[in-house]
């Protein structure tokens, strides 16, 4: 039996009525998105943004009209867009995209709140042809994203599941040259294959593959490399003795997980056990304070307070985590100024790191769903120093 990828159009229904509810509360007539995971939440439209615009318009009154180029309404109409499609012919065109909008809409006077991270350009163009529409920022929708849906939690599930493979997958790749007396991979070797592996894995086994920015991969890094927190891949080849990071995640149905390792080449030294260990009791301290009624800056602080305590404070370089769904990163925020209180469906990264320049970093992650209780992390690949470990 094969996993679908497609979200039915039940939750396309409840979610533009929960986003309506809170228009209605915030005395907005309706919610006007033109970011590219808004539109994917609120319709199941998924594309590859460029300079043509796509936005939703969401009103109170029940429509929601997704604007989009002409040469976008197949595309639309083959992934069945819960919307009804209001197209332009083409960008900038003789009559400005909007305008088609406007032309949908008709005169009245309305109040929209528009998406924060909308251009000023864009912002302008909409305002001059919907100038009936008193625009006002709003980040409603994206409140809205903070708590998943059971649906989208299935499908964080099934990413995180695909990320314990490529996991397993990227560590086989390391032992079996070490077994073979092969050449240990290098770091952008070892991240193509991972990516191989969890595109592969889902082609394999999915149907309707949504393809987002980054469907399968991540960062893979080794030795001085894995100092950087955000370190790209090189043609540094892995050695004996070196601390090296898989830092990975994929996104099923467009929903993203990530899961993080830091694995030891060999017989780890004092020093590499002594920073491995501080950052999965962090880890571990972090999970459990990420539960509901929590403030994120209260888990931020119990997590990377492990760290300072043991010595390794001038280490730190970022939180411990972020929320993660449509976006890899997206809002809230585990971090001393944000103080978001979590709640039940929410999913955020718990990744504390240590990073010591000339020699490596460390960092342990896992998606955690908070549940009514605590949370629970959807990655389970091991995370001791002694799991971590590749004989040499």
């Amino acid at each position: 039996m094969t996993f679908s990828q497609r979200l039915g159009p039940s939750f396309f229904r409840s979610t533009q009525d929960r986003v309506r509810a809170l228009a209605v509360e915030s005395g907005l007539d309706a919610v006007l998105t033109d970011d590219p995971e808004d539109v994917a939440y609120l319709t199941g439209f998924f594309h590859h943004p460029c300079e043509r615009p796509v936005a939703v318009w969401l009103d109170t009154d029940g429509r929601c009209l997704l604007l989009l180029p002409e040469l976008e309404r197949e595309h639309a109409e083959a992934q069945h867009a819960a919307a009804d499609l209001v197209s332009y012919p083409e960008y900038p065109g003789v009559v400005p995209p909007f305008a088609a909008l406007g032309r949908v809409l008709g005169p009245g006077r309305r109040r929209a709140g528009h998406t924060t991270s909308i251009t000023h350009q864009r912002l302008t163009a909409a305002a001059s042809a919907l100038s009936d529409v008193e625009l006002v920022a709003t980040e409603l929708v994206t409140r809205c994203r903070y708590v998943k849906d059971p649906d989208e939690v299935v499908l964080h599930a099934e990413a995180a599941r695909i990320t314990d493979v490529m996991l397993t997958e990227g560590v086989r790749l390391v032992t079996d040259a070490l077994a073979t007396g092969g050449e240990l991979p290098s770091e952008a070797e070892l991240a193509a294959h991972v990516t191989r592996v969890g595109t592969g894995t889902m082609y394999a086994e999915h149907t309707d593959v949504v393809v987002v920015s980054m469907l399968a991969g991540g960062l893979v890094y080794a030795g001085p490399n894995s100092a950087y927190p955000h370190g790209l891949p090189s043609g540094y080849r892995l050695r004996p003795g070196d601390t090296f990071m898989l830092s990975l995640g994929c996104a099923v149905g467009g929903r993203f997980v990530e899961g993080e390792r830091t694995f030891v080449l060999g017989e780890p030294t004092a020093e590499q056990r002594h920073f491995h260990e501080a950052v999965r009791l962090a880890q571990q301290v972090g999970g459990e304070a990420i539960r509901p009624g929590a403030e994120c800056r209260a888990a931020n602080a119990a997590c990377l307070a492990v760290i300072r305590d043991a010595g390794l404070g001038g280490y730190l370089r970022h939180r411990q985590g972020h929320g993660i769904g449509l976006g890899m990163h997206e809002p809230p925020w585990l971090e001393d100024g944000d103080d978001t209180v979590l709640e039940p469906g929410m999913i955020v990264s718990n990744e504390p790191g240590v990073y010591v320049p000339g020699h490596a970093g460390y960092r342990i992650s896992d998606s955690m769903l908070v549940t009514e209780t605590g949370s629970r992390p959807l990655t389970s690949f091991p995370r001791s120093i002694e799991d971590c470990v590749i004989p040499v």
